[in-house]
């Protein structure tokens, strides 16, 4: 039973149609996760059901008597109210009950003060004490606008096993795939101001995705095949015949004329980096403290080349101030570190840096480099700006006008802009979208320098990371391997600190496990590349004959289109030949996509016999 109908919703943005007449339903029991590239509308898709903010035309129906929350991407807050004045109300007015609930909640996510005033809280603690607010509300129908943001790993999946339990319907916006894999069972992917529905969730998305786009490519694949026996049939004439057949001609134009398929646009990277020497960043017995909050002590370590290592632990516990550190922005209290003389770090900060909103979005990036040297020789920061989804029209635009997952994606492109060859990325998975996240992994893979990652995005760090650094009591422990067997080993040796590991734990061996070699996804079968292409006997003997097959049963099309005319007056007679007529293309449409199958594979054979 549908519970809410959204019915022809637009939203038009400047000159950018956001949403156009887009229709959908929510079902009972529906846990909806939205994806899609920043800019195409999946917060505004959430506002507007949530009734944040109006559509230009069309309407949201809810079922009546359901109540709702709703997490924006950017709550508001009374500044001057205190933790638990937002969350219950005023002392006069509370439910102790829901109290005693909002104390338990707000220390998983650890906001240690409930007097303290709201305007005191860092952003990332604001949005922990509006997550909590929503949850405690209990209602019907939750909306959540990128709630892992600002949670650690930990606090990531004690949110994940409530949404599990919450027996109501769920809408949300997330880039954590780990989470959106365990928690729905729908998938919305808005696109090009449409939304395309996958009654499934992220892992069967990827599976019917992948479907999808592979009948389209074999469809593409067909229609090229048969365009050229077409070009062949029409550049030599058909045989035995003086004329060309009509049907024929326009059936060939008709296939050069259609267009190609377009698939949806992605963020295009090339690996850049200045050459990194033998020596990278040496760092001994180092020591950080904020009073008598010790952050980490005697830390030593030196990154080999080409490094991938993730640093977790707690909010607050000194990793994004390790990666200042390392970045020269601030000093240890004691202890040394030292760069390589050819070292050139790209740090992509937490928190987006400060923008002009005035300036155009070309001259941000041109305040970083005019060009950038890659694999492919120097491209400018304007055909940069297209690759990473900014069209010409946005380019000139001022930064006032793109979202915020489109500011992150620029500041992205600017810390690439000036090629490093460390790449120091805090939080990086915040408020970038998962397609987005796909072309950076991959990017990581191929980018010939040292990666170093603060990340809560488990699933970004099983595929990228080679290592991790667990923040651990004051203390950082190293680990080989990915997110995953860190926990398991973290496990082994007795280093889980209270149950909620333990769940994560158990809950990260249901998920399939990223393979973290680099660039290539694990395989426990035999890769079809590897195996030696060939005709069978009779499947050489069909190619040799094809040809002469199909012009025959051409010209037997063309007699009985002849004799159609002929027993014009003679229905019975005419019957016949129609029956005949209509068996006869139905063997010629056979033996055409046998055709177009034959000769791919004896494509494939032949690029196979120049590759050995």
């Amino acid at each position: 039973m549908s519970v809410i109908n959204v019915e022809h919703i637009s939203k038009l943005y400047g000159d950018r149609m956001v949403m156009d007449d887009l229709s959908c339903t929510v079902d009972e029991g529906d846990k909806i996760g939205i994806i899609g590239i920043n800019g195409t509308g999946k917060s505004t898709l959430l506002r507007i059901i949530a009734g944040d903010e109006e559509s230009d035309s069309g309407e949201v129906i809810i079922s009546r008597g359901l109540t709702m929350g709703w997490l924006p991407q950017n709550p508001k807050f009374p500044d001057n109210e205190d933790v638990m004045t937002y969350i219950c109300g005023p002392v006069k007015e509370r439910d102790y009950a829901l109290e005693s609930e909002a104390r338990t909640m707000l220390q998983v996510f650890e906001i240690e003060n409930e007097n303290q005033r709201m305007k005191e809280l860092s952003g990332g603690q604001k949005k922990r004490v509006a997550l909590c607010k929503v949850l405690l509300e209990k209602t019907d129908i939750l909306i959540l606008d990128e709630p892992t943001n600002h949670l650690d790993n930990r606090m990531a999946d004690w949110l994940e096993q409530f949404l599990i339990r919450f027996r109501g319907i769920l809408l949300l916006v997330t880039h954590d795939r780990y989470f959106l894999d365990r928690v729905t069972n729908r998938i919305w992917e808005v696109e090009n101001g449409k939304v395309f529905y996958y009654d499934t969730n992220y892992s069967g998305y990827l599976e019917r995705k992948a479907q999808k786009e592979e009948i389209i490519q074999a469809t593409e694949r067909k229609r090229q095949s048969i365009l050229r026996t077409e070009l062949k049939w029409v550049m030599r004439g058909a045989r035995a015949r003086s004329t060309k057949q009509k049907a024929r001609l326009e059936r060939y134009e008709m296939l050069k004329n259609m267009d190609s398929p377009k698939g949806a646009a992605q963020v295009e990277m090339e690996a850049i980096g200045a050459r990194l020497g033998k020596k990278t960043i040496e760092i001994d017995s180092i020591s950080k403290a904020f009073g008598d909050n010790v952050l980490f002590k005697d830390f030593t370590y030196i990154f080999p080349r080409f490094e991938r290592i993730g640093f977790v632990g707690k909010n607050g516990c000194g990793k994004s101030t390790l990666m200042k550190i390392l970045t020269g922005l601030i000093e240890a209290d004691s202890g040394s570190i030292e760069w390589g003389e050819t070292v050139k770090i790209g740090y992509f900060a937490q928190e987006c840096e400060v923008m002009d909103e005035r300036e155009r979005v070309i001259d941000y990036i041109k305040d970083q480099a005019e060009y950038i040297r890659t694999s492919n020789g120097p491209v400018s920061a304007s055909k940069m700006l297209e690759r990473f989804l900014f069209t010409p029209d946005m380019q000139y635009s001022p930064i006032a006008k793109i979202s915020g997952g489109e500011r992150r994606r620029l500041y992205l492109l600017k810390v690439l802009m000036s090629a490093p060859n460390v790449l120091i990325l805090d939080e990086p998975t915040n408020d970038l979208d998962i397609a987005t996240l796909q072309i950076l992994e991959e990017f990581l893979d191929k980018f010939v320098g040292i990666v170093i990652v603060v990340s809560h995005d488990r699933y970004f760090l099983d595929r990228i990371a080679d290592h991790i650094c667990s923040f651990e009591e004051g203390t950082i422990h190293i680990y080989e391997g990915g997110y995953t067997e860190y926990l398991e080993k973290k496990r082994e040796l007795g280093r889980t600190e209270d149950s909620m590991e333990e769940t994560i734990f158990a809950s990260s061996m249901h998920t399939k496990k990223v393979n973290n070699t680099k660039g290539t996804p694990g395989k426990s079968y035999r890769d079809p590349a590897s195996k030696k292409l060939r005709f069978t006997y009779m499947e050489q003997r069909e190619y040799e004959s094809i040809d002469e097959d199909i012009a025959n049963l051409e010209e037997k099309i063309e007699e009985l289109e002849g004799q159609v005319s002929q027993y014009a007056t003679d229905f019975v007679k005419l019957n016949e030949v129609m029956k005949e007529k209509e068996d006869t293309e139905k063997q010629l449409e056979e033996k055409m996509d046998r055709w177009v199958y034959l000769n791919d594979l004896a494509e494939k054979i032949e690029a196979q016999k120049k590759g050995n």
